[in-house]
């Protein structure tokens, strides 16, 4: 019981070690024009996912003192692209 409730306290570290087994053991997986794609999760998809994970980890303080300026940004958006008619 002791080493399940050691993995469970320590599951970040148990995966990432089981990801890099699974990479040693099978490096075409990760290869360009493999199965991942690499040239597309990592550039595109991994780097969206980094920036909704740091936004779901604000404090909601931080974002309801932020959504006070949003109609104003989007009249003056509007605004100005009418002017460039």
């Amino acid at each position: 019981m002791r080493l399940l409730e050691r993995v469970r306290k320590e599951w970040f570290m148990v995966g990432i070690v089981l990801v890099i087994a699974g990479a040693k053991l099978e490096p075409s997986v990760g290869v360009n024009g493999g199965p991942l794609m690499p040239e597309i999760t990592v550039s595109y998809i991994a780097v969206a996912t980094i920036f909704f994970n740091s936004g779901l980890s604000l404090r909601t303080e931080f974002t309801d003192s932020g959504l006070h300026a949003s109609p104003c940004i989007l009249c003056g958006d509007l605004n100005q692209g009418s002017w460039w008619k």
